[in-house]
């Protein structure tokens, strides 16, 4: 997955955390927790992925740094 697909994900499973507040699950602590994880996992990710395109874009303009 690249940065741009992570995202999309993140996007999603945040609003799934805002559509499991609407009906009421906030209580279901086990549910809360797993997508919590999964979030933070996701940002996690999603920043790993950036931050490698970003470090190829600039390798692909300037080459390869030396020292």
């Amino acid at each position: 997955m690249n940065a741009s697909d992570i995202r999309a994900h993140l996007t999603r499973l945040e609003l799934e955390r805002i559509d499991a507040a609407e009906v009421g699950l906030t209580g279901c602590e086990a549910y809360m927790a797993d997508l919590e994880d999964e979030i933070l996992i996701c940002r996690a990710a999603f920043a790993g992925a950036r931050v490698t395109e970003i470090a190829v874009a600039r390798a692909e303009l300037s080459g390869r740094l030396f020292g």
